[in-house]
């Protein structure tokens, strides 16, 4: 029989061969796809109630013959094609599978990179998911909060005697895209955090950007939010406020570090050395070993013949 080959010990900086960095991906992967492949299969069952949720925000007409379908008040929400049912009923699995199981395959993908990083970057990047999580859940409620007061507002611009076909897919991906959006954009005040904890930018800096900011997170919120005000409003305020959150937590981590580092001195001030020469001690005698040869009685009493040009076993 073969014996089972012994495991080597772990290098303490995390440093492996190409091989074994692969053999590790390869073992993250294999354990990832355990935890998708199940929870994929859980969500099928359920895939249907999650199209659902996720389209509950167009307001749908009974039928087209409606007055408020003619008045583009509600929509009729479609399937086109003798696919479309079945391909919707697979995305929402596999959408609903990888958030399911998005705090295994998150470990996984953290355990591939810890072992490459520093004591510190260790914490920062610990600190980075227990924060930028909450934020990214709160950017996509405020997301599924706008939806229903947006998609009534865009409608309303239909031309008066149409009627609205929206398609399951095209609201679940519409509905996708802007949460992804709207819980990117929440960890913005986290990137500037980390950009300040790292030394890259002080928060006096970021205090000066913030007429730019302002500027363009309104930009990025009249671009990303549907054509409604209220949308639009919804998104920069929080994230405005966000944004000055983390210049207030830069600005008191700066002067944390300021105080940890002791006054700093200005380029013609000299710093304050002590130039005093201090005593020298007294020169304390070393006694030199002598060869068995040199022994001529007393080492003490008498000092000791030189043999071969030396006087001592050095």
């Amino acid at each position: 029989m073969l014996k089972s080959a012994r495991k080597k010990p772990k290098d303490p900086e995390g440093r492996m061969p190409l091989v074994d960095h692969l053999r590790e991906l390869r073992n993250r992967l294999v354990k990832s796809l355990l935890a998708f492949i199940p929870l994929m299969i859980v969500a099928l069952f359920f895939s249907k109630d999650i199209a659902e949720f996720l389209s509950s925000p167009v307001p749908r007409c009974a039928s087209e013959l409606e007055p408020a379908a003619r008045a583009g008040k509600c929509a009729v929400l479609s399937q086109i094609g003798i696919t479309s049912p079945f391909t919707t009923y697979v995305k929402v699995g596999i959408m609903a599978g990888l958030v399911a199981s998005a705090p295994v395959w998150l470990y996984q993908l953290w355990a591939f990179i810890a072992p490459g990083l520093h004591r510190n970057e260790k914490k920062y990047a610990i600190s980075t998911v227990v924060i930028g999580s909450p934020l990214f859940l709160a950017g996509g409620y405020l997301a599924y909060w706008i939806l229903p007061h947006a998609v009534p507002l865009l409608l309303s611009f239909s031309v008066d005697g149409s009627v609205n076909y929206i398609t399951v897919d095209d609201m679940i991906g519409m509905t996708i895209k802007l949460v992804l959006a709207f819980g990117l954009a929440f960890q913005l005040p986290l990137l500037l955090i980390l950009l300040n904890m790292g030394g890259v930018v002080s928060g006096a800096r970021m205090l000066g950007w913030w007429r730019g900011m302002v500027m363009g997170i309104a930009i990025f919120a009249a671009i990303v939010t549907p054509t409604d005000p209220l949308s639009m409003i919804a998104l920069q305020v929080p994230l405005t406020a966000l944004y000055f959150a983390a210049v207030g937590f830069s600005l008191l981590n700066d002067r944390r570090r300021r105080r940890q580092q002791g006054p700093e001195l200005d380029d013609d001030e000299a710093s304050s050395l002590d130039l005093r020469p201090e005593p020298i001690a007294p020169v304390e005698p070393v006694a030199t070993p002598a060869l068995p040869e040199q022994a001529v009685g007393d080492a003490d009493a008498a000092p000791a013949r030189r043999v071969n040009g030396y006087d001592d076993v050095t």
